[in-house]
């Protein structure tokens, strides 16, 4: 089993900036993967941005020069940082884990992106 904590989330205006981050229950170099998902109203749950046991990275088009994910490991972390925030980035966004071929989500964290 495998909880996934999620802070970071709120109300900020257009062109700023938040920091999400995720906490896991187990060690992160025991899980595969780790990445955030969103999910707007009326819309599928996509993937935003994801990073290995490894350390490697990818980040969606969408949102490519823009967000970045990082972890620190000594804080057991995964974080998203989200600059230039536009109205179309308001969602829910999720922490995701994949580890041991299961998939583990967050209870979702808030972003409202105010125009």
């Amino acid at each position: 089993q495998l909880q996934l904590v999620e802070s970071g989330g709120g109300l900020v205006q257009a062109g700023g900036s938040l920091r999400l981050s995720c906490v896991p229950s187990r060690n992160i170099f025991s899980i595969n993967r780790m990445g955030w998902y969103r999910q707007a109203p009326g819309k599928q749950r996509e993937l935003v941005a994801a990073i290995t046991s490894g350390g490697v990275t990818n980040v969606s088009d969408s949102v490519k020069g823009r967000f970045t994910i990082s972890r620190d490991t000594a804080k057991n972390t995964v974080y998203l940082q989200m600059n230039s925030l536009r109205p179309e980035d308001t969602a829910v966004y999720y922490c995701n884990a994949e580890r041991l071929s299961l998939t583990y989500w967050g209870q979702g964290t808030q972003v409202t992106v105010s125009s």
